[in-house]
């Protein structure tokens, strides 16, 4: 999360996807090496021979809190602070964006992110239920309130 908020992009997702388990169980060679559940997050992934690529550690830390964490809050920007939501992407420039639901309470949030010239970062401008939105760049918050919203930013 903190590369990614350095500005470091690239960076910051090359290492979500490193400890991303998928990633070391995609073909049945890959999985019989890495030799873990595939959708939990290893603690440890072997460097040494004879056990090279394989996880160890599984379900005993914190690790997928953090995955979470930084997949949510780092990568797609969305975090509440107290009764504010923000919105602060760092996609990588391959997506052309993305879609999120976010419930809070009676507060429904329907979240669309484009990123029309593969921008990572900064928001140039967002429309919240048919509202401009005042945007310099940075993140954006708005106030919790009850009911059903949408929310369209453009990097």
């Amino acid at each position: 999360m903190a590369v990614l908020r350095q500005e470091k992009p690239g960076h910051g997702h090359a290492l979500f996807a490193l400890v991303n388990p998928i990633h070391h169980a995609r073909t049945p060679r890959q999985a019989a090496r890495y030799r873990v559940e595939p959708y939990v997050v290893a603690a440890d992934v072997y460097s040494v021979p004879p056990h090279e690529g394989r996880g160890g550690w599984t379900w005993y830390t914190g690790a997928a809190g953090w995955m979470h964490r930084a997949g949510v809050e780092g990568i797609l920007g969305i975090r509440r602070e107290g009764e504010v939501l923000i919105l602060d992407p760092c996609i990588p420039a391959e997506w052309p964006g993305f879609e999120a639901q976010v419930v809070l309470g009676t507060a429904r949030y329907a979240i669309q992110v484009e990123s029309p010239g593969r921008r990572c970062t900064g928001i140039s401008s967002a429309v919240l239920d048919g509202l401009a939105l005042a945007c310099d760049g940075g993140a954006l918050r708005v106030p919790i309130t009850p009911g059903e919203h949408r929310w369209v930013v453009t990097l």
